[in-house]
């Protein structure tokens, strides 16, 4: 055994199946595989082998047997081997590898292939300037390990800058980025914690969080799984990252981590409800919709040619990498926005090092934080150049102040509702970890084909791939062809579906969209409730099974609080959950902590109280503390519903009992 790493087999993973792989994990035991090489063994974190398995086993559910020819295809799925190397490149690098192609494949086998492959993509991909937007996604999604030490320092650069002032965190910081000392700091999980809640104010209740100068491998693991929890439900994709490897200082893991918040903190206006005076970027109220459909890379780029067609700058700035390596578009760009700060000698100097040096003094006279150096801009750094320009956003758009135009805007307002519903479902099919990110759930889901994903993930098989229609997709009739099976699988599952056609979805019809995902969500947690409660010997779990399950466990915990159904006004205040929390995990909730939920503020901070908790737990959530002062339905029951889950999976006997450590600073 000294040689092997056991792998666990997962069942097919959601928000609420994609369990966080913790000590308690561990000891409970799965059944696995085992990858018997030791020179594999150094390649690999668990969580990536778990990662591989699972796209390795899903070909095998496909075909069955796979041989060596099989491999050129089929791993085209893989995300920078499928980018970067043609099925005939592929071919031929397996075919010197191997003299026989029907040779079969196993795992370890396939390990070997996928480094050899791995290699040659990530020679052919360079920089990547051209090929993505995304803020180091590459970090949690891929097993590339290097760590730019640009970034690195960038990154401490901002967390000493914003987290500077916190009374918890002021004995280590500053942090010297020169160091490791970031990574050792991160591995209690109070950093990352304290970073989201700095992205997105409010995410985590600071009460949750395990504060003690010295934790025990309990609290340090309720940290992170708290924080991954966290993460998932701001946006981050974490799909590759396990509790385990900030015990174990993961150091590309954790600073991909760190690059998705600070990406979510730096883009978090440029949006329309943020800065509804973007609308200056389009004429008509169509372009607006068009707009606010955009992921907020695009609508920076969108900004940033917008300024340079001002300044007279003949191109148009495309990426954040390549297309900015000579500096003269971020001296146009300033020179627009701040002209009092500029030297028109900059557009006379031909070295673009040179030029990228008077760039960052000019940044750095307009009180803009740099995140990066000349060599970075010259170099084409796609990571911090985004950082670089969201800064220069956040601090001066040069967008107008006056709101005539703003009319757009106000002639379709957002129902709160529909935003928060809309949010929780993106942050879900974002979770599973998908290739495509969506940004606007009622954009993005119209050719059908993430829902095809996700309706595969939820019920393997379901989906007929020989007649689905993979993006990109230019014909609408390819769309609607998706879409009805969408519905089609959708009335299989019987769902209720009165009155939707595949078109509704292509359409982007808002109200039919959230029904169908409701739906969708419902039937995933629902699935992997009745896979766990093995004595209901195949009885499908009701709503009404987990509100008889959840008032038995109050009940029985000695509490007098009850829920008549998931629409229960009483249930604002929070008290119930809380009492339920306390039922399932005893030390889990601080009751020194919790109000008496008598005013909407004392509501307020139980909701955001009951949040953290059950993520601090295991939960995987998406929802606000809204959804429950306001007794949302839908989300009331996917809250006890992922309680119920958690429970089941980690009976309380398993759990050491230990002090609370909700200690105050």
């Amino acid at each position: 055994m000294n040689n092997r790493i056991q792998l666990k087999n997962f069942l097919v993973s959601s928000e609420f199946g994609k369990d966080l792989p913790d000590q308690s994990a561990e000891m409970s035991g799965y059944a696995g595989i085992f990858v018997s090489d030791p020179w594999l063994q150094n390649q690999f974190t668990q969580a990536e082998l778990r990662s591989l398995n699972t796209q390795f086993m899903g070909m095998r559910r496909e075909i069955g047997k796979i041989t060596l020819k099989d491999l050129p295809s089929k791993m085209s799925r893989l995300k920078v081997i499928g980018q970067f190397l043609c099925e005939e490149e592929r071919e031929l690098i397996i075919q010197d590898m191997n003299q026989n192609m029907d040779d079969e494949v196993d795992f370890e086998s396939f390990l070997k292939i996928f480094l050899q492959l791995q290699a040659q993509a990530t020679s052919r991909r360079g920089s990547g300037a051209k090929d993505s937007l995304s803020f180091l996604k590459a970090a949690t999604t891929t097993l590339l390990h290097t760590i730019s030490k640009s970034e690195k320092a960038s990154y401490v650069a901002h967390i000493n800058n914003y987290l500077k002032d916190d009374r918890f965190l002021k004995k280590y910081l500053p942090i010297d980025p020169s160091t490791n000392d970031l990574f050792e700091i991160a591995k209690d999980g109070v950093l990352l914690c304290k970073l989201i809640n700095v992205a997105v104010p409010g995410t985590i209740d600071e009460r949750a969080i395990n504060t003690k100068r010295t934790l025990n491998p309990w609290e340090r693991n309720e940290n992170h799984t708290l924080c991954l929890n966290s993460a998932k439900a701001i946006g981050c994709t974490v799909v590759n990252i396990g509790t385990e490897d900030f015990i174990e200082g993961r150091r590309h893991l954790v600073l991909g981590l760190i690059s998705q918040i600070i990406k979510i903190q730096l883009l978090a206006d440029l949006n329309l409800k943020r800065t509804p005076q973007l609308v200056e970027l389009v004429d008509d109220s169509k372009e607006v919709e068009d707009l606010m459909s955009l992921p907020p890379e695009k609508i920076l780029l969108r900004w940033m040619n917008f300024q340079l067609k001002k300044s007279g700058y003949k191109k148009t700035v495309t990426n954040f990498s390549s297309d900015v390596k000579d500096a003269e578009a971020y001296a146009h760009l300033l020179h627009v926005l701040a002209p009092e700060h500029g030297e028109k000698t900059i557009f006379g100097v031909k070295s673009p090092m040179e030029r990228a040096n008077l760039v960052l003094q000019h940044a750095d006279k307009m009180g803009c934080k740099r995140y990066l150096t000349a060599e970075d801009i010259v170099e084409g750094s796609l990571n911090l150049n985004l950082a670089f320009v969201a800064h220069i956003f956040q601090h001066r758009n040069g967008l107008s102040t006056q709101t005539t135009q703003i009319s757009f805007v106000d002639a379709s307002p957002e129902d709160s509702q529909v935003s928060r519903e809309e949010s929780a479902f993106r942050f879900w099919i974002n979770s599973f970890g998908y290739s495509s990110y969506i940004n606007n759930v009622f954009e993005d889901v119209r050719n059908g084909w993430i829902l095809l994903q996700t309706l595969d993930k939820v019920s393997p098989g379901i989906v007929n791939w020989k007649i689905a229609n993979k993006p990109p997709i230019k014909m609408p009739f390819k769309k609607v062809e998706n879409c009805n099976q969408v519905v089609k699988i959708g009335k299989q599952l019987k769902f209720s579906l009165v009155n939707i056609a595949g078109n509704d979805i292509v359409q982007g019809n808002k109200k039919l969209i959230l029904a169908y995902l409701w739906q969708l969500m419902r039937f995933n947690v629902l699935q992997l409730l009745r896979n766990l409660r093995l004595h209901s010997h195949g009885k499908e779990i009701t709503d009404a099974d987990i509100l008889e399950w959840a008032n038995t466990k109050v009940q029985n915990s000695g509490r007098q609080s009850h829920m008549d159904s998931f629409k229960d006004k009483r249930l604002s205040d929070g008290i119930f959950f809380l009492e339920l929390l306390s039922a399932v995990q005893p030390r889990v909730v601080n009751w020194s902590l919790v109000t008496k939920g008598a005013t909407d503020e004392e509501k307020k901070m139980n909701a955001s109280y009951i949040i953290s908790i059950a993520r601090k737990l295991g939960c995987s959530i998406f929802l606000l503390p809204e959804d429950i002062t306001e007794v949302n339905q839908k989300m009331i029951l996917t809250l006890t519903a992922s309680i119920m889950h958690w429970f089941m999976k980690h009976p309380v006997d398993d759990v050491p009992a230990i002090v609370a450590s909700d200690s105050k600073i």
